[in-house]
């Protein structure tokens, strides 16, 4: 059976449901589930911009409406599979679920908070709207999922970044009115995503909606705990039911008065919320959003924006002591950065076992929380010596580096680079960054006109 025929086998219980909430749209619904899914991909504007990606890319690009650097693109083409991404020149991201960072629209300085963020599609948008200011807190409560979280936002080349692996009340006690921003992409039924990930069908069903919309609440609740007074909230669900969607929120402003909903600003690419799929109805809830499939090019997906108006103040913290770091350690990394790099990190350093870190600015203390990744990883430890990180390599900017191995997209050494064989060069002794286009790929060693190859084993390609 092909995969278009799976597709025509979805949950009876939920085609009757949306038939009875769309009415006359009901049959234009339907036949987009059985239609391919939509691909996209978004510019990593820390890197590059969206001009000079289209000058680059050998595939065929077709602007997002709804967001700046986000892009279409389709079969049999295949972005994930190229060097650039790679280098982390941009990011695979479903077109709808990229409204979602767009509607926060985080302000440079913000402390900003992913609470559900894996596999990072959003975090990473986040972060280039930062562009590099500010704290961005990034938390998956699932081990794997925040290990994969993790390496997105390494590839991303994002330096004021904290990874954890927590579940949100955990978060709440320790971040009380703490951020300015918060964005809550919730686990939810799937429905939006049924014609993309067809095993979401299998996994569907009513009570499942309904467990769903109850750790939704859950989590909200830890959210507003987190968010200072005057801050906003973007909360969204890649599904259609309303009990997940509008009823949720109807149930989240009942509960905190202090909230309000706010228009969000690429409204008009989307369709407006429904009140009446609410218990109350209350009216307000149009200002919130709705992405269908047979309205634009792109997968289900719902948007709320709130802002808090009210609020107790965030509590005094205290002063958090700088940990001290052996002076050869850092002794290391400064012969290390005099050697390869132009200009050497500055900032408040942090130790973990042999790994040393550049934390971000005005990160909190950290004791007792489970970190994945406590900012941007330098490198390694080891003895009388500092090895330098794939991290580093990917956040680092063209100017930043002393020696690079510069090839191109199509050169064949830039393949043999990605599966981890070596590479003819002449550069200098020592370490050098190999690029792709002028875009870091990672660490190699040269000596005798030969760059040992450093990228890590777990990226190389087959």
């Amino acid at each position: 059976m092909s995969l278009a025929e799976e597709r025509t086998f979805y949950p009876e219980a939920f085609l009757t449901r949306m038939q009875e909430l769309l009415g006359d749209e009901y049959a234009a619904f339907r036949e987009t589930l059985d239609r391919p899914s939509v691909q996209g991909l978004r510019v990593n504007t820390l890197k590059t911009s969206a001009e000079q990606l289209l000058q680059l890319a050998p595939f065929h690009l077709e602007p997002v409406p709804w967001v700046p650097g986000g892009f279409y693109f389709q079969a049999p083409e295949r972005p994930g599979k190229h060097p650039y991404h790679a280098a982390g020149v941009y990011y695979i991201q479903e077109p709808s679920a990229m409204s979602v960072a767009e509607a926060l629209q985080p302000e440079r300085g913000d402390r900003v908070l992913d609470l559900c963020a894996a596999p990072g599609g959003k975090s990473t948008h986040l972060a280039a709207l930062l562009q590099g200011t500010g704290l961005l807190v990034t938390n998956e409560p699932h081990p794997q999922r925040a290990k994969i979280l993790s390496e997105n936002i390494e590839r991303f080349g994002v330096r004021n970044a904290l990874v954890t692996n927590e579940m949100p009340d955990r978060l709440a006690e320790r971040f009380p009115a703490f951020f300015d921003k918060i964005l809550v992409d919730a686990p939810c039924s799937g429905e939006g995503m049924f014609r993309k990930d067809p095993d979401a069908c299998g996994e569907w069903s009513p009570g499942h909606v309904t467990a769903c919309a109850v750790r939704q609440l859950d989590i909200l609740d830890s959210a507003a705990k987190m968010l200072r007074a005057g801050g906003t909230l973007v909360y969204s669900t890649c599904t259609f039911a309303p009990d997940e969607n509008e009823g949720l929120i109807e149930a989240f402003l009942q509960k905190y008065e202090e909230f309000e909903v706010l228009e969000i600003h690429t409204f008009d690419h989307f369709a407006p919320g429904r009140p009446e799929w609410a218990a109350a109805g209350r009216a307000e809830l149009e200002k919130t959003a709705r992405l269908w499939p047979h309205r634009l090019r792109g997968e289900g997906h719902y948007v709320a924006h709130l802002r808090k108006t009210d609020g107790e103040p965030a509590p005094r913290r205290k002063e958090v002591k700088p940990v001290k770091i052996p002076p050869e350690a850092l002794k290391s990394h400064r012969q290390f950065a005099e050697e390869a790099l132009t200009t050497t990190p500055e900032g408040e350093f942090l130790l973990f076992g042999d790994n040393l870190y550049l934390v971000p600015s005005g990160l909190p203390d950290l004791k007792g929380l489970k970190v994945v990744r406590p900012g941007w990883h330098l490198g390694t430890l080891k003895k009388n010596r500092f090895e330098p990180s794939h991290a580093l390599a990917l956040g680092l900017h063209p100017d930043e580096i002393r020696h690079t191995v510069p090839l191109t997209a199509d050169s064949p050494a830039t393949l043999q680079y990605l599966r981890g064989e070596t590479v003819t060069a002449d550069s200098a002794k020592g370490w050098v960054v190999l690029t792709v286009d002028g875009f870091p790929l990672g660490w190699g060693k040269q000596s005798g006109g030969v760059v040992k190859n450093h990228y890590p084993k777990g990226l190389r390609w087959p």
